[in-house]
């Protein structure tokens, strides 16, 4: 699902930045912006480079869990819908003369998740089916975690913006339980006296 996500958000800005800039190949991947061994990774020179760097359990309330009932009277009980953050930098890889094209890139990046911050079924019915919505925040990180976010990645600063994606994924089909349904007493009298 996380990979779903991401490379949803990628193919979009892909698409894009595509037809605005009549590019023909993609400039935007999903990637580390380097190898294990620590050397910079070959296929992200000259491109806006997408990459998780978090991903931590969404804390806002939840909506309460509605039930259908079973074919013995029982309410079913499914399993509760998943709501994560991914925190995802969008980091422009250009360097010498090609740094001007890192700070136009990057730009125009920002500038179509600001015209449109939220993916659900209505733009974008080919997300993926187990996601119900994306939701994209930058976030602000002052310079010092900025610095530290860089030193963590293993690298040094390029042009870059950091967002927070709210990331809604469907509630899974399947049933995690089952209760009996309580009836309230009926307190007036029904049937014959005998």
């Amino acid at each position: 699902m996380i990979h779903a996500a991401i490379h949803h958000l990628a193919s979009q800005l892909n698409a894009y930045l595509k037809r605005t800039n009549n590019l023909t190949e993609d400039i935007v991947v999903v990637s580390s912006l380097t190898e294990p061994d620590g050397s910079v990774a070959a296929h992200v020179n000259n491109k806006l480079v997408m990459f998780l760097t978090n991903i931590e359990k969404d804390t806002v309330p939840q909506a309460k869990i509605s039930r259908a009932e079973g074919f013995d009277g029982r309410s079913l009980v499914p399993s509760k819908t998943l709501y994560l953050n991914l925190y995802v930098m969008l980091a422009a890889n250009f360097s010498g003369a090609n740094y001007p094209e890192a700070l136009k890139f990057i730009s125009r990046a920002t500038g179509f998740f600001q015209l449109q911050p939220v993916f659900d079924r209505r733009n974008a019915p080919d997300m993926d089916s187990r996601i119900e919505k994306l939701v994209l925040n930058i976030e602000n990180l002052n310079i010092q975690d900025l610095s530290n976010l860089w030193g963590l990645l293993g690298g040094k600063y390029l042009p870059s913006v950091y967002y927070r994606v709210r990331m809604i994924a469907m509630t899974p089909s399947a049933i995690v339980g089952q209760e009996p349904v309580s009836s309230r007493p009926q307190t007036g009298v029904s049937g014959q006296d005998r």
